[in-house]
């Protein structure tokens, strides 16, 4: 079994010593000589369970060094060490930067150990909580997403499309945390689920909807974004669903005074996605004489201040590069997860069932087989084959 490894920090190398030989032989023990060292370390990746720390170090005392450490690695149990005059600091250290425990020096080595046994198992339970959450999430999402599916395939369809375009736009842009964009994007058209399917195909396709049913469309961002805020550790996802409709300039909802840079970069990505699959659709739709993208790019220009303008030059820039798919004609049983759908498909009472764009998954694979079998199986499906390694990414995912 691999030893837990603790990290040592103080700027007394013979003390440093004795601490790897007294516990060499129950732990993976790492010394750092001194606060900036300690930093450099974790900074380049060690991973540690516990660290433990001087209070007096020279350019940096150990509160500042274990609240810097806790910035930095928020799931590492920390640790004081500090002389018995220093017991009043290490007390206030405890709440400002909330150390775990404080050992006074000497420390016996039965001590130290019975501490350093405290601490492990706060960073088990710790892991193992945050495993559970993880889980939780994963599960939660995948539940609702699903009855998405089930539920209404064009709010399906719509956020599987997006959900591409927003990563391609978030990589572009260097964002950080890209998985709260994605979710916030498979999870947007959550709160159209009880919507009628006509009304959300003249709104995504960009066409006016009655009074009553503008109000309940525009009202779906809201609703989506109260579900997901229920979900543990989702908040940033939530806000991000909350201001999909939101205006650069700040007109749009919510109407709260929020604009530009105020508005969460995830929520400004995920507008210019929305609007530009929303064009695209109604220019297709149309059967315009034009190129849908040039002429879905043209009109977003023309919306001054309704976006932000780095997303859209980064939009305009990724419309120009071919992503590398390749459209195939495939059976039901030559589907694979990844593929995208290049069709609407329709059951026999021409209700919509899976939407052109889509990202096929185990279930919308088993759909189309379905449906393919009524046809004594030879129905054929257009879609469009991602390059291998996106390919067996998404199985693996899928799996």
């Amino acid at each position: 079994m691999e030893k837990p490894r603790i990290l040592f920090v103080d700027d007394d190398q013979e003390i440093l010593a004795s601490y790897t030989r007294a516990l060499r032989k129950r732990y993976d023990v790492a010394v750092a000589a001194g606060p900036q060292v300690g930093l450099d370390m974790l900074g380049a990746g060690l991973e540690v369970a516990v660290v433990v720390s001087d209070l007096r170090m020279p350019g940096m005392d150990g509160v500042e060094f274990l609240g810097r450490v806790r910035e930095a690695r928020p799931d590492v149990v920390r640790m004081l060490l500090t002389g018995f005059a220093d017991i009043a600091v290490a007390m206030a250290a405890v709440n400002k930067s909330k150390i775990f425990s404080f050992l006074t020096k000497p420390c016996p080595v039965e001590e130290l150990e019975e501490a350093l046994a405290a601490g492990l198992r706060q960073y088990q339970l710790q892991a193992a909580e945050k495993e559970l959450l993880r889980g939780t999430v994963r599960g939660t999402i995948k539940l609702l997403t699903n009855l998405l599916e089930m539920v209404s395939p064009e709010a399906f369809g719509k956020s599987s499309r997006v959900k591409r375009l927003v990563m391609e736009l978030g990589t572009y842009l260097g964002m950080e945390d890209l998985w709260r964009l994605e979710l916030a994007a498979m999870l947007s058209q959550i709160g159209c689920a009880a919507l009628p399917a006509e009304t959300l195909r003249k709104a995504y396709r960009g066409e006016p909807l009655p009074g009553d049913k503008a109000y309940e469309f525009a009202m779906h961002p809201k609703i989506a974004a109260d579900l997901v805020s229920n979900i543990p550790r989702l908040r940033e996802v939530a806000e991000i669903i909350g201001y999909q409709e939101k205006r650069f300039d700040g007109g749009g909802l919510p109407p709260d005074g929020a604009k530009g840079e105020r508005i969460p970069l995830g929520a400004r990505i995920l507008k210019v996605a929305l609007d530009f699959d929303t064009l695209e659709a109604h220019y297709q739709y149309r059967r315009s004489s034009g190129n849908p993208v040039s002429e879905s790019l043209s009109r977003m220009r023309d919306r001054e201040g309704w976006y932000d303008p780095h997303v859209l030059d980064a939009l305009e820039s990724l419309a120009e590069v071919p992503d590398g798919y390749k459209p195939r004609l495939a059976l039901a049983r030559e589907l694979a997860p990844g593929m995208l759908l290049d069709q609407d498909v329709t059951d026999l009472k021409g209700e919509l069932v899976l939407g052109r764009g889509l990202e096929l998954n185990a279930l919308s694979i088993r759909r189309l087989f379905d449906l393919g079998a009524l046809s004594g199986g030879k129905a054929r499906w257009r879609v469009l084959v991602p390059p291998a390694e996106r390919l067996a990414f998404a199985r693996m995912l899928d799996g």
